[in-house]
């Protein structure tokens, strides 16, 4: 029995919540019980953001503000949406929660040679809410290292749920504030070589015998942002192979920089632009680990993949992801097969869609 109560480890055995996890984090636990390779992490979980938010006087605080607002003065919201945040980063956190945060911080930390950067990423409880994005889950911190670093962003995570957009989408759909939670994940970071997406389905036209790819060259959020048009390759989901594919520019990789202590975006020389990302073998094990995620789950899957430039072939390629499939779900009722001309292709706008970017 895990002896913390706001932090969740990913390979910790138990039962998973969202309400506990949000979609995100909730995620990363099935698929790591489930023996896919996910980078190592935990969540701090919708535990420590209600209890920040109530034992400081925050929720009452944003009560106060929200209270009367008109949705259609954009100046007033953005008046509003500044405090709120700003008070998110300025009140204290609770000793218990920064305690057992510090703690965990560390306990993955010890399980590498040397520390490690992180990501830190926004899991909401609210995922499936139409343009749920709006919620904040989608906020993403790349590369950061230091425990300090590292927990102010978790915060910012937190205070994501109150961007103007936010404030504006739930007052106008008429969703309370009332149960608003999230939390947050925090996991090594992988210093991807390529990255992408992948759907179990294909996004244009709901075939499931088909695995379509994005990949493109360093992390992943130049694809899943549609800031590169990728490789787009569909796979036979028997047998594995490409059946279809269309070489993307790839102008620019997100790569990390020693200097910044971050991400940077680069230009990518000439000829690689013009060749796939992905040999035959990659093609495949991405292919595979789509249906494996697929199979555990029970139903088609959006996943994030990346290949480690620091690990060996074979042990490089890991499962960032995966979430249920929704933009095929929502056009049942028009199964006419779509297509989207040049550029950002069909999985990438599906994705966009679906994650409301």
């Amino acid at each position: 029995m895990s002896d913390y109560l706001f932090i969740r480890f990913f390979d910790e055995q138990g039962a998973t919540s969202v309400d506990a996890l949000g979609g995100k984090c909730a995620s990363l636990v099935n698929l790591t019980g489930a023996g896919l390779p996910v980078p190592p992490g935990f969540a701090v979980t919708t535990a420590a953001y209600v209890s920040f938010v109530e034992l400081t006087g925050l929720a009452d605080e944003i009560d106060r503000l929200l209270e009367g607002l008109d949705v259609d003065d954009v100046a007033v919201v953005d008046d509003v949406s500044a405090r709120i945040r700003a008070e998110f980063l300025d009140r204290e956190i609770p000793a218990a929660i920064a305690a057992e945060f510090d703690r965990a911080y560390d306990a993955l930390q010890a399980r590498f040679s040397e520390e490690q950067p992180v990501a830190v990423r926004s899991s909401a409880t609210a995922e499936d809410l139409p343009d749920a994005s709006f919620a904040g889950q989608q906020d993403t911190y790349l590369w950061l290292r230091g425990k300090d670093t590292v927990a102010e962003h978790v915060r910012r995570c937190w205070a994501s749920l109150y961007t103007s957009r936010a404030i504006v989408y739930r007052l106008a759909n008429d969703i309370p504030d009332e149960g608003l939670s999230m939390a947050v994940a925090v996991q090594k970071m992988v210093d991807a070589k390529t990255a992408g997406v992948a759907m179990t389905i294909d996004p244009s036209n709901g075939d499931r015998s088909t695995i379509v790819i994005d990949a493109a060259w360093g992390l992943g959020e130049s694809v899943v942002s549609g800031t590169v048009t990728p490789d787009n390759l569909h796979v036979d989901k028997v047998l594995l192979t490409i059946s279809e594919e269309q070489i993307g520019a790839k102008h620019i990789e997100m790569v990390p920089d020693a200097d910044s202590q971050g991400v940077v975006e680069r230009e990518v020389e000439a000829e690689r632009r013009g060749i796939r990302c992905l040999n035959d073998d990659e093609v495949k094990a991405v292919a595979a680990i789509a249906k494996r995620a697929e199979k555990h789950f029970g139903s088609p899957q959006d996943i994030e993949w990346a290949i480690d430039r620091t690990l060996p072939d074979g042990e490089n390629l890991l499962l960032l992801q995966s979430r249920p499939e929704t933009v095929w779900s929502n056009k049942q009722a028009d199964r006419t097969p779509t297509t989207t001309g040049f550029g950002i292709s069909s999985i990438t706008q599906s994705l966009m869609t679906q994650i409301g970017r």
